[in-house]
Order: C-alpha cells, then structure tokens, then sequence
C-alpha cells in the first residue's frame, strides 16, 4: 500500500491504496508530515481531492477499492448514487438498499465510510434536516455542503 498526505482545506488528509484502487481516504485534526513526493499510483487521487476542494470538481473518477463487509459496501455504492450538491436522510437510504427499518444498520455503515468525501457519507443528514454525526465533526460535514451547495446571494435588480 502507498500512502500520501496533503493538506486540504479541512485538514490534513492521508490517502491510501494500490494498484487494486483507493482504499481509504481520512483527515486529521492534528498536524501531518506533508508528502513531499506523491507515489505514481496516487497521483490521479491526490490531483482531483485537491480540485474538489478548489471547485473545479463535482465527482471523482478515479479507482475505489474499500474494505468492508458486504451489507457496509452495499451501503457505501449506495451513497455513490447522491449528486454532488444534493442531500438524503438515513431513511431514504434505508428505503433504496429495500428496509425501513435498517436506519440504524445504515447509519452504522455510513459511519465506517472509508473513503472521505469521495464516497459522500456528508450528504446523509437527519429526516427532519439536522446535521446528524459525522465521524469528520459536524463542521467539517456543514463545510462540504455549503462547499457543494453554496447559497447564492440573489440580486434585486
């Protein structure tokens, strides 16, 4: 496994994987010994985390490989399938993976996401529209959806 840290806007974020994909992306709060050399195999992944935190970026293309159990990675495709911008609750999620009644199971899951950002657990919010946990804390999560989801001053003329 090759490892690389960068600094984002959020903090100090570790980026791990191999040829098999990207394995785990995670932030720190404390302070982390920058990269100064990015392995070959991480370069696509360090280039567009660092573009979606500058705004020329809505989606990522490049390779995921996540470990988990099935019921997490099933979660986890899941969460894939919310566009950029938008938010779900936990039991909507619940609903599409087919039991209303697993909002905890999937809260569970969505919590074990290893792959920060990327795989947008910060677009599950609570029913009544609260920011719910977040492993990052609750400001890095009201952080990324203003970032994806800025409120635009409207003009009046």
């Amino acid at each position: 496994m090759e490892i690389a840290i960068i600094k984002t806007h959020l903090g100090f974020t570790q980026i791990v994987g191999d040829e098999k994909g990207i394995s785990e992306i995670h932030v720190f709060d404390d302070e982390q010994k920058i990269s100064k050399k990015i392995p070959d195999i991480l370069q696509v992944a360090v280039k567009q985390i660092q573009e979606y935190f500058e705004g020329k970026r809505t989606q990522f293309d490049f390779k995921l490989n996540p470990k988990g159990t099935e019921f997490q990675q099933k979660v986890w495709q899941e969460l894939l399938n919310i566009p950029f911008g938008k938010t779900t609750s936990y039991q909507e999620l619940s609903i599409k993976l087919g039991d209303v009644k697993a909002i905890r199971a999937v809260a569970n899951a969505n919590g074990k996401n290893p792959l920060w950002i990327v795989v947008p657990c910060h677009r599950v919010i609570g029913s009544d529209g609260s920011l719910t946990g977040y492993a990052g804390g609750l400001w890095r999560k009201k952080w990324l959806l203003d970032h994806e989801n800025p409120v635009k001053q409207q003009s009046l003329f």
